[in-house]
């Protein structure tokens, strides 16, 4: 009986030892019920004493709300009552972070945050959104319908405060301009006298009218222009708007949709193509005490710190000015400034200005200009200190995002931060005395928490586990929520305490015991020298046992400016569990970041500036000849792979790169860059009519006559991003090149990214097959 105990347990402990088998099939499965499901969208309470999150370890059709207590015990399910009445995330605070006011379902909500009593402010079938309180704090304001509302806390009453129309305003009969049509009105006017008795009824009866209206806002009519980004200035004096003027010829882009519920073909509108007329932008400010409106202009932008004056009314003035798109006014906290930001509309220059509503004066404070584009001053994270004469905002100026201040009286900048790293978001605390700053500054692959004083210096580190952390303050900012992740291991809830050498607690564990069972690997980050002496990061992933000129794969992560040779759980979760498989079959993996990729600075992400395929494709040409020359791999054996603009390097690999990659995996990638998008495709080759040459060497399509490997093309038919159009074209160019060495795999339900694991294992036992049948021998 001993014996067969022991016989048994040695027979587990074989069992146990032994490494799951990663299948195609598996690792293409729904990814919530093989993998599990990682907290997201965490929100604290008011009272800083729970956490709320959405999490599903009971593998359900759909996400459930779930709560713990800010110690990390007590972990629940939220009930549905609760999340139907109770408080939803978001919203804005008052002045004092005593009440907040939030939108749900489309209705405008207001919470006291110390008796947790809730009222319904709004509740009709139109949406109203947008809402927050006015500087006295008496009234709470709202969008509905293009047009801002102010409710009043203490009597209830709503009162409108803007009223804009479509179309053009009614011509007043008095004020007829036409010499012929005034002739015949007055002539009516002289010879019947029931005319001259019933115009001068309804002329009565129009000053009556305009009477009545004075109590009223002043009717702004907009025709064929679109009203977006209305601000309330703190005196509530002043509403300034942004018109949009979208082009009425642009050619739309249409997608058939084959597979339908219908039985037919239907067409699914998407966008225009790059260098077509884009919408302009103009900013109006209302004046409503003056009870009048003018467009503010940009004419000047770029001189310097010269004063530019008001339009005053005039829209043909705005016309001739700079085409830009204006953000704000962001006021400072006493009211008495304000300041707007400006990006041209070709994105090369982007202005930070003094803005008075009252005479619609701008002047410039600092002026960001960059040749090949701008990165964008991110979303909020522009803002005023606490003196109301400084203005706070993040900048590329040096070369990397850092944050800065400049003095909204004198124009004197100051840097705050420096360094090679960037500063990826900024928060005040509420005594304004401490920054909170998330930065990669410990390494490009990690992102890390710290505090700083409010006049820059010492930043302490307060997280400190190696990956990524996702950081949500508790409104009394003694405790933080972290969305922590590695890069085997995905992404869960944790919480500590706001303090520098704080242990974080584990709140979550939401991966499965299947998924626990295979032992995912840890890829290395590395630096190799590009051609051009520029220092490369990729991930690189080794089979245990090191074969003499083995075969390898290099992963193109898509998007372009995006990072994946990081140490955190990829969005490409599925690739790196296929990089698992391939390294258990003996492939060495490399994932490259790429020219162009995000996370290192200005330099690097312009480094594809009018040529794309160009360094970006020598980085793992440069990739290739690393693995060769330090990891044994056979330069006949080495395969390239990628998804959007991943799969657009692999066909530039495939075609102008012919003897580095012996064959290629091609996924829903863009072909010919004329057929893509304005707003990302622009940046970074300008429009197709005005920089040709741009196009024609960064385009696969015109280089298919290079391809010698074997070469796998999938795509969706439905998809709305890169269009099946693009696979359709670079095909009947393979076609009349007579290239036999190729294929085509369509997925006809499928958008940009697949949704059906169906869809998904069948793209990459197509890959896998490639590369089996290529890259061994």
């Amino acid at each position: 009986m001993g014996t067969l105990v022991v016989f048994v347990i040695s027979q587990f402990n074989v069992s146990a030892q032994t490494k799951p088998e990663l299948t195609v099939e598996k690792i293409m499965q729904d990814p919530a019920q093989w993998i599990g499901t990682s907290p997201s969208n965490v929100y604290w309470s008011d009272d800083s004493k729970q956490v709320y999150f959405q999490w599903n370890p009971e593998k359900a059709k759909r996400d459930s709300l779930y709560t713990v207590q800010a110690n990390g015990t007590n972990i629940k399910k939220v009930g549905e009552a609760y999340r139907r009445k109770g408080p939803a995330p978001g919203g804005t605070y008052n002045l004092q972070r005593t009440k907040r006011v939030y939108e749900r379902e489309g209705d405008i909500f207001l919470l006291d945050g110390k008796t947790g009593q809730i009222w319904q402010i709004t509740k009709t079938v139109e949406r109203e959104s947008a809402p927050a309180f006015t500087s006295s704090g008496r009234d709470i304001t709202y969008l509905k319908d293009n047009n801002l509302y102010a409710w009043n806390i203490d009597n209830g009453q709503t009162r409108q405060l803007t009223d804009f129309r479509k179309g053009r305003k009614p011509t007043d009969p008095d004020q007829v301009k036409d010499k012929q049509e005034r002739f015949l009105r007055d002539q009516q006017l002289e010879l019947l006298q029931i005319i001259q008795k019933r115009e001068e009824d309804r002329r009565q009866q129009r000053l009556a009218q305009k009477e009545w209206a004075k109590s009223r806002p002043k009717e702004i009519y907009i025709e064929d222009k679109f009203v977006d980004n209305i601000v309330l200035s703190p005196d509530e004096r002043y509403i300034t708007y942004r018109l949009v003027t979208r082009p009425a010829a642009s050619k739309m882009a249409q997608v058939p949709n084959y597979v339908t519920a219908s039985g037919y073909t239907e067409e699914i509108p998407t966008r225009t193509k790059v260098g077509a007329t884009q919408p302009t932008y103009e900013m109006g400010v209302y004046d409503s005490k003056a009870d009048t409106t003018y467009l503010v202009s940009f004419k000047s932008l770029g001189a310097g710190n010269k004063t530019i004056p008001a339009t005053q009314g005039s829209a043909a003035l705005a016309s001739e000015a700079r085409k830009v798109m204006a953000f704000g006014p962001y006021f400072s906290a006493d009211g008495k400034r304000a300041v707007l930001v400006a990006k041209s509309q070709d994105n090369k220059d982007r202005w930070i200005m003094n803005f008075d509503p009252a005479k619609g004066n701008v002047r410039v404070l600092d002026h960001l200009h960059d040749e090949a584009w701008v990165n964008g001053f991110g979303p909020g994270l522009i803002g005023w200190m606490p003196d109301n004469e400084k203005v706070w905002f993040v900048s590329e100026e040096s070369g990397y995002a850092q944050l800065y201040t400049v003095s909204a009286s004198t124009g004197q900048k100051t840097a705050l931060t420096s360094g090679k790293f960037e500063v990826q978001g900024v928060q005040l605390s509420k005594d304004k005395k401490t920054w909170y700053l998330t930065t990669n500054q410990m390494h490009p692959g990690e992102q890390h928490f710290y505090r700083m004083p409010l006049a820059g210096g010492k930043m302490e580190q307060i997280t400190r586990m190696t990956g990524a952390h996702e950081v949500t303050m508790s409104p009394d900012e003694k405790k933080l929520a972290i969305r922590y992740s590695y890069s085997n291991k995905p992404w869960e809830l944790y919480l500590m305490d706001n303090k520098p050498g704080a242990k974080p607690v584990q709140v979550t564990k939401s991966t499965t015991a299947e998924f626990n069972a295979y032992p995912w690997r840890e890829p290395e980050v590395i630096t190799y020298k590009a051609s051009d002496g520029a220092e490369v990061h990729a991930r690189l992933y080794k089979p245990a046992t090191a074969t003499a000129s083995g075969p390898a794969v290099i992963f193109v992560h898509g998007a372009g400016y995006l990072q994946n040779a990081h140490k955190w759980w990829s969005t490409y979760f599925r690739e790196y569990m296929f990089h698992n498989l391939l390294v258990d079959k003996g492939y060495t993996v490399l994932d490259i970041d790429y020219r162009g990729s995000a996370g290192y600075g200005r330099d690097w992400r312009t480094g594809i500036y009018r040529h794309m395929g160009g360094k970006d494709l020598s980085d793992h040409v440069d990739g290739a000849k690393m693995l060769v020359e330090k990891h044994g791999v056979d330069p006949k054996r080495i395969g390239i792979y990628g998804g959007s603009y991943g799969g657009f390097i692999t066909l530039m690999a495939m075609f102008t790169q012919p003897d580095v990659f012996a064959a290629g995996a091609a996924l829903r990638s863009v072909t010919d860059w004329s057929h893509y998008n304005h707003g990302y495709t622009s940046n970074i080759l300008n429009e197709p009519q005005a920089d040709s040459l741009a196009y024609a060497r960064s385009s696969p399509i015109y280089f298919a006559e290079g391809l010698k490997g074997a070469l796998l093309m999938c795509h969706g038919m439905v998809d709305t991003n890169v269009h099946f159009q693009d696979i359709v074209r670079l095909s009947q160019r393979l076609i009349e090149l007579k290239k036999e060495n190729w294929e085509l795999a369509v997925y006809p339900v499928e958008d940009h990214g697949f949704i059906e694991p169906t869809s998904w294992t069948d793209e990459y036992k197509r890959i896998l097959k490639l590369f089996e049948t290529n890259l061994k021998k």
